[in-house]
């Protein structure tokens, strides 16, 4: 008999619970779903952050049917999406910033070790002509840096990478022309 008056209680307050919209817990997805955009999960973890809109739009569709139980399933589905993007955009953060500040490190060695060759170049009397290119190579690397540089700042990484991801390669190439140019330039004495 108390089993059965337990069964009633308990269905009574499943129906009950069922007959209402979940918007607290709506408000909760929406709620982690924008301190999830905040920590830039729409950029750093952007599936899991788009699996927590598409269940929180698809919450609000079973409210718009009066399936108040899928709404529940479908919001509370959001909040966890929402909660696993912001974790996983904080650590994709963290991996691409470091990522891009050890690109940073290697290209500004790069350009340095341009520089230095380039001013050996000018005292080994390599012509202007032959090293123009390079110089404008190494002038476009050092703005694109800044830029890079600018982004890092404003704690745009993914920018960051974007802007450095072929510098290293064309710092490397500059400074082979260099090597060349003045390789030339010794040749051309020697005769």
């Amino acid at each position: 008999m108390t089993l059965r008056l337990f069964s009633c209680i308990l269905a009574a307050l499943v129906i009950t619970a069922c007959g209402d919209p979940p918007n607290k817990e709506m408000d909760q997805a929406q709620g982690a779903i924008d301190a999830a955009r905040a920590a830039g999960a729409d950029r750093y973890a952007a599936t899991e952050y788009s699996a927590a809109t598409d269940a929180l739009k698809r919450a609000q569709d079973a409210v718009a049917q009066r399936d108040y139980r899928q709404a529940l399933n479908e919001a509370l589905d959001s909040r966890e999406h929402a909660q696993n993007a912001a974790r996983e955009a904080a650590d994709s953060k963290a991996q691409v910033r470091g990522e891009v500040e050890r690109m940073m490190a290697e290209i500004a060695t790069l350009v340095a070790q341009a520089n230095v060759r380039l001013d050996a170049a000018g005292k080994a009397r390599v012509s202007a002509r032959m090293l123009r290119e390079p110089t404008e190579a190494v002038a476009a690397i050092n703005a694109e840096m800044q830029k890079a540089g600018e982004a890092i700042r404003a704690g745009d990484y993914l920018s960051a990478r974007r802007l450095l991801e072929n510098l290293k390669d064309r710092i490397q190439n500059t400074i082979a022309a260099i090597d060349a140019a003045m390789a030339q330039q010794a040749g051309r004495r020697r005769r």
